[in-house]
């Protein structure tokens, strides 16, 4: 009987912890006290609603008492919505404090709104008390002399809090700070006028209003390091240059080309020419043959005809043989 009575205990009092567990579970009575201790005022009620709601209520309840001792004024309600929404509670309550302790105007409203956009507004509003230093990368620009010169600046900005959201981020920056150098050196006169004056850059630039739309405000633009690159102007020179080298190779090429074919066009008219003559010399014989048939030559005035032909070979001969002694001659004068 005592060993059944022992059974029955223990059971009852595994039933009695089984039950007190899933009930803390389900009311997290631990954290109800804290808050309570704490000066927020949030039923045990709420805290099981947010379990059926799937919401950590420590995320909840941790920076509502951050909240309430810095003296901020939320509830329950807005920053359990916020976190529904897939916000960061504890980010956003961190940038309120921190707004309120630097005296800057920044509503719930407002810092859910940044922190939902995708923005860290703890980090914005930390920029907007202690400006960040944006360092750009080398920007190339070529002065009028065709003188590159190599640009590196440091931007000095400010978060503005109320265009963070829609506003554009620091890659624009560094893209219009790179469009205002590019500019400012390529409206110079020569490289030097840069060089002496570093503070141009910086001045131009300054002066166009480079943060309108974006989520800073541009404090100060300072050159960092500037330097001198290629010779850009003379580079397109020779290769201009070069290019009209090219350009006349090529109508040099077509001239001798034509000059080429008109030679050769005038080759082929000289055999043509000399065709006819051989074709004119073959004639010769079929012309006495017929002058024979029909009287009109003898035959002495064929042997005088031979004659003439045979003197006149005879002077051509004697004509070639004193010509290549006269030439055999002055070759050996000169060689004396």
């Amino acid at each position: 009987m005592d060993t059944a009575n022992l059974i029955s205990i223990v059971i009852i009092l595994v039933l009695v912890i089984f039950a007190l567990s899933m009930f803390l579970s389900f009311v997290p009575l631990g954290l109800w006290l804290t808050a309570l201790f704490s000066g927020v005022k949030v039923s045990i009620m709420t805290l099981v609603g947010m379990r059926f709601r799937r919401v950590q209520p420590i995320k909840i309840v941790n920076p509502m008492i951050k909240a309430t001792k810095a003296g901020l004024k939320l509830s329950i309600d807005k920053l359990e919505a916020h976190y529904l929404a897939g916000g960061d509670v504890n980010s956003v309550v961190d940038a309120l404090i921190a707004a309120q302790r630097a005296n800057i105007n920044l509503e719930f409203e407002q810092a859910a709104a940044i922190d939902l956009a995708g923005r860290d507004v703890l980090e914005a509003v930390q920029v907007s008390v202690n400006p960040k230093v944006i360092e750009t990368p080398i920007i190339a620009a070529v002065a009028k002399d065709g003188i590159e010169v190599k640009v590196r600046a440091r931007v000095t900005v400010r978060a503005n809090i109320e265009r963070l959201v829609g506003g554009a981020g620091e890659e624009t920056i560094i893209a219009r700070v790179g469009e205002g150098v590019v500019t400012t050196v390529g409206s110079s006169v020569n490289h030097k006028e840069v060089l002496e004056n570093p503070d141009k850059i910086s001045k131009t630039v300054l002066d166009k209003g480079l943060d309108s739309g974006t989520a800073f405000e541009i404090l100060s633009i300072d050159i960092a390091d500037i330097d001198i690159g290629r010779n850009i102007g003379a580079q397109l020179q020779t290769d201009q240059a070069e290019a009209d080298k090219k350009i006349a190779q090529a109508k040099a090429e077509e001239r001798r080309a034509m000059a080429i074919a008109q030679e050769q066009e005038m080759k082929a008219k000289v055999v043509e020419m000399k065709a006819k003559v051989v074709e004119a010399e073959a004639e010769v014989p079929r012309a006495i043959s017929e002058a024979f048939k029909n009287g009109q030559l003898g035959v002495m005035d064929y042997y005088n005809m031979k004659n003439v032909m045979a003197d006149t070979q005879m002077r051509d001969s004697i004509a070639t043989v004193e010509g290549k002694d006269k030439s055999s001659y002055d070759t050996d004068k000169t060689k004396r």
